[in-house]
């Protein structure tokens, strides 16, 4: 889940929707396997939730540049946002 998250993130990077998509799905792949070790012998949940709720600040910031580009530069295409004009 890892693994194809990072590959739809290095192949679609036109769209920052798309981009946030998977790196959506990074964090949740990520999640699960730190759920699957803690819950193996370790028992310490604290450390996922704090991960949890550091993913769940990263998409609403992901979330905020989104409609800030929107707003600015009418749609989320990477090659609308040049500062070179």
């Amino acid at each position: 889940m890892v693994f194809s998250s990072a590959f739809i993130f290095v192949l679609k990077y036109k769209h920052f929707l798309i981009m946030l998509l998977s790196l959506e799905l990074m964090v949740l792949g990520l999640f699960v396997l730190l759920f699957m070790y803690f819950t193996q012998g370790v028992s310490e949940y604290f450390i996922s939730m704090v991960y949890l709720s550091l993913s769940v600040c990263e998409g609403a910031l992901g979330l905020s540049l989104l409609v800030l580009m929107i707003r600015t530069h009418g749609g989320d295409m990477l090659a609308l946002f040049d500062n070179l004009w």
